[in-house]
């Protein structure tokens, strides 16, 4: 009796926490953690629920666009997609809305500052990763995490501002869903040995909202869905691309500015 009377109170405990988890926007299939590998040494599996959450901070409430720099290769500026790939993207009051396919740019890139602004739909649709989830893509491979993280739990590597399945941001700097936000972004990309072998893996630094979110981070490895993955060896320089994940996340004012031309006088500096 005793026994039969501490499986039903384990039983209903297990009901609670799963019940206030759905209730809270997560679902069944975030729940399964355990079918997910460690990430690479941590203690952590890809996709932990119970990974400890970033602490929310209030960003600054900045609604106009940030203009370019006088180097900046401007990607879109409201009016046209000539510089990507997908042209029949819906383009409304300056925004692209994304939508099946994503975009990938035209030119291929490397070592980046990116400016990006985003803003999720309003009212909310869905919830957790279905609630105005997008991602930024650098190479194609290594992404940032686009999401309407306000007050909408999830897991921590899936939050805006996240390495994708491989590191939570610091704090989450998101605004209301509907409110313009923006992402300064520094990535340098992995390098390669003549072998092909791994040199140097890929970084990133974030800025959300003007908040620090991620300092010189390196990257496991390509970034994908509930799974670790290693390097393999591509070219220096690869598209960028904007990820579609089934929700209309608007994006306006991209610009980059190319580091390559900078780093090789940096280099030609260093030799003397």
């Amino acid at each position: 009796m005793t026994r039969h009377l501490t499986n039903v109170l384990l039983l209903s405990l297990v009901i609670l926490l799963a019940s206030n988890l759905l209730l809270n926007g997560v679902t069944p299939a975030q729940l399964g953690i355990t079918k997910t590998p460690y990430i690479h040494g941590q203690k952590w599996r890809v996709h932990d629920m119970q990974r400890p959450q970033p602490k929310v901070v209030d960003p600054a409430n900045r609604q106009e666009a940030v203009p370019p720099p006088p180097d900046a290769l401007v990607l879109f500026n409201g009016e046209n997609l000539d510089q990507f790939r997908n042209k029949e993207m819906h383009i409304e009051n300056g925004a692209m809305i994304m939508g099946k396919g994503g975009q990938e740019t035209i030119e291929s890139f490397g070592d980046i500052q990116l400016h990006v602004e985003w803003s999720t739909p309003n009212p909310p649709q869905a919830e957790g990763q279905n609630r105005g989830n997008s991602g930024i893509q650098f190479m194609g491979l290594y992404e940032i995490q686009v999401l309407d993280s306000y007050q909408n739990p999830t897991y921590a590597d899936g939050q805006a501002g996240a390495l994708y399945g491989q590191h939570p941001p610091m704090v989450n700097a998101s605004k209301p869903p509907g409110q313009w936000q923006t992402y300064d972004i520094f990535f340098r990309a992995p390098r390669f040995n003549e072998d092909k072998s791994l040199k140097s893996p890929a970084y990133v630094t974030v800025v959300h909202n003007g908040v620090l979110v991620q300092l010189h981070h390196p990257y496991l490895g390509p970034s994908r869905w509930r799974a670790n993955t290693e390097y393999q060896h591509h070219a220096e320089k690869l598209p960028l691309s904007l990820q579609w994940h089934r929700s209309e996340v608007r994006y306006r004012n991209i610009w980059v500015r190319p580091l390559d031309e900078y780093n090789a006088i940096d280099a030609t500096s260093q030799k003397h």
